[in-house]
């Protein structure tokens, strides 16, 4: 059970995102709590991807403050900024591996750059990532040409983890699997979670992820976070969009799969 009464360990204030006249976000506020799994979901346009950035201080903010582990992001030095990073674990869309780079190259990069392993120690460790994500040894000298859509995903999720990070942010994670690929993906994060203590943020658009792993579901709409809760109390909030979405055939569909989950296991 996650503790939403404790000290949050992400912390979104008053957030601004605008690019040029288009507003993204106004007076946007969210909260994400050590331990837990929250998905972000939202209509095109609402700035899910955006939000992820701006809370990774990829894509400066317009206005507001981002706090992670208690640090304003926008405030802090290149070095405490360095070290903040090192904590944090990124799965971008795309899976963001440098093609001419093997896999196990791929995920001993951040080891290499951030902490100065040497080469051969930190494909030791990548080997073990590797593992961690679920990728057979063979994948370690393949490239990301060679690799499916899942095993790439699983690639990029094991560089994610190379720095033993106490976020994950995932954007998309299953996007572009087929269904059983996304749900061995959902429940490989839901895995890691328990095992390793994680909190994850992540953007998704995947019904069967939020009913499946989400300890609690963000919605974006009206530029701001309208509900940051539990499905079962969202699913209550009185929009058209969350009707739609939520109650519609996929919504319905992605329910009932999960009761059967239930009733099997």
């Amino acid at each position: 059970m996650v503790d939403t009464a404790g000290r949050p360990i992400i912390q979104v204030r008053d957030l601004d995102n605008r690019f040029g006249d288009h507003v993204v976000h106004e007076h946007l506020d969210m909260d994400v709590y050590p331990g837990e799994i929250v998905g972000v979901v939202g209509g095109s346009g609402t700035g899910k991807s955006v939000l992820l950035r701006s809370i990774l201080g990829l894509r400066p903010p317009t206005g507001g403050t981002v706090r992670i582990f208690d640090q304003e992001i926008g405030t802090l030095s290149p070095e405490d900024r360095s070290r903040l990073e090192r904590r944090l674990g990124v799965l971008f869309q795309q899976g963001a591996l440098f093609s001419s780079l093997t896999v196990v190259e791929n995920i001993a990069m951040p080891l290499i750059e951030h902490i100065g392993l040497s080469r051969s120690d930190a494909e030791h460790i990548a080997a073990m990532k590797m593992s961690l994500a679920g990728l057979p040894a063979n994948a370690a000298t393949k490239y990301p040409a060679e690799l499916s859509g899942g095993m790439i995903k699983r690639a990029a999720l094991a560089r994610a983890l190379a720095l033993d990070p106490e976020i994950l942010f995932l954007d998309e994670p299953t996007a572009g699997l087929d269904p059983v690929g996304a749900g061995d993906f959902d429940q490989l994060i839901l895995t890691l979670r328990d095992a390793l203590g994680l909190t994850v943020f992540l953007v998704t658009h995947d019904l069967d992820t939020l009913y499946t792993i989400c300890d609690r579901v963000a919605v974006l709409a009206e530029k701001r976070v309208l509900v940051n809760d539990t499905l079962a109390r969202v699913e209550q909030v009185d929009n058209d969009w969350i009707r739609e979405y939520f109650h519609g055939p996929r919504g319905r569909a992605a329910e009932q799969a999960q009761n059967r989950r239930q009733e099997h296991s």
